[in-house]
Order: C-alpha cells, then sequence, then structure tokens
C-alpha cells in the first residue's frame, strides 16, 4: 500500500484534479456575479448594444440569464464529476480502489456525464443567440454549437467501468468469504 501512496502518477493526478476543481469554482463564482449583476447592468448593455447599431429584442436580457443559468448548471456539474474523479483517486492511493463506493462513483460520473451533454444543447442554443447578437454588433464572433458525440461515448464507457468495478467488488467479497 505504501507504493500505490507515494506513486508520482496519482500524486500528479491528485494535484491536477485539485487545480480543475479550483479552476472550475472561480468559473462558477464568476458566473454567478455575472448572473446577479444582469439585473444592474442590463441597462448600460442593452445602451452599448444600441449605440453599436443593434437593438436586440426583450428578450435578449432573458436569454442571456438562461445561459448564465445553463452555464452555473454545466460548471456545477463539472465540479461534481471532478471531485468524484478526485474521490476515486484517492481510494486508488489508499490501496483499495475495487470497492462499492467506487462502483457508484462511476455511476454518478455516468449520468453526470450524460446530463452535461445533454444541458449543452439549450447551453449551445442561447450562446448562438447571444453570437448572432454580438455578430450584428460588429463583434468578431464565432460559436460553434455543433453536438459532439464524445460526452455519450464517456458516459458510457462510465457506465461500463462502474459495472466493472461492482463485479470486481463482488468477486472479492467472495473470496474474502471463502478464505
Amino acid at each position: 500500500m505504501r507504493a500505490l501512496s507515494s506513486d508520482p502518477l496519482l500524486a500528479a493526478a491528485r494535484v491536477i484534479l485539485l487545480i480543475f476543481l479550483g479552476a472550475i469554482a472561480i468559473g462558477g463564482a464568476a458566473v454567478t456575479i455575472a448572473l446577479l449583476a444582469l439585473p444592474l447592468y442590463q441597462g448600460p448593455l442593452l445602451y452599448e448594444l444600441a449605440a453599436s447599431g443593434v437593438t436586440p429584442g426583450a428578450e435578449f436580457v432573458w436569454v442571456l440569464a438562461l445561459l448564465f443559468l445553463l452555464a452555473l448548471a454545466v460548471l456545477a456539474m463539472a465540479f461534481y464529476f471532478f471531485l468524484l474523479l478526485h474521490r476515486i483517486v484517492n481510494s486508488v492511493g489508499e490501496g483499495d480502489p475495487f470497492i462499492a463506493d467506487n462502483a457508484r462513483r462511476l455511476t454518478r460520473m455516468g449520468w453526470t456525464a450524460l446530463v452535461s451533454q445533454l444541458a449543452t444543447i439549450p447551453l449551445a442554443a442561447a450562446a448562438s443567440y447571444i453570437a448572432a447578437i454580438a455578430a450584428d454588433a460588429g463583434e468578431n464572433t464565432h460559436f460553434d454549437s455543433s453536438f459532439s458525440i464524445d460526452g455519450l461515448l464517456l458516459a458510457l464507457v462510465l457506465f461500463i467501468l462502474a459495472r466493472v468495478f461492482r463485479k470486481g467488488t463482488e468477486m472479492r467479497q467472495d473470496l474474502e468469504g471463502t478464505v
């Protein structure tokens, strides 16, 4: 067990995951601040757009708020995903990864990946709308709203790994019961 706890790969994974968690938390805080500030700054925002020759519809502020809310939801799911992954890495470092908790964590990560992928559909629609308004304002804006199958494949792999971990846990318990 000592060899696993001093494994440089696990140590690097822990550090990288903590950096990701910190970055996601900072991003979430920034989006939350932007969402809360939107009612205070909607007037100046609409004025700036009008000054550049664009008159967005009344739904513009609502779509922008929806964009912030969806981004916040996706960031929250990403934080949860990486937190679960960090816990799995910690269990590997402790020398006991084939436990029921890790099977549950992998299943939750699979659902999180799937829901996150589905949440990007309305997020992309809202971002495309905002990008179109910004493009009309003379900004060089491009937003890629194409659907990626990578998130769905990740969810599938995570669900399969969860079953592998569940079966590994059962096999180990059976083996311990026979000894």
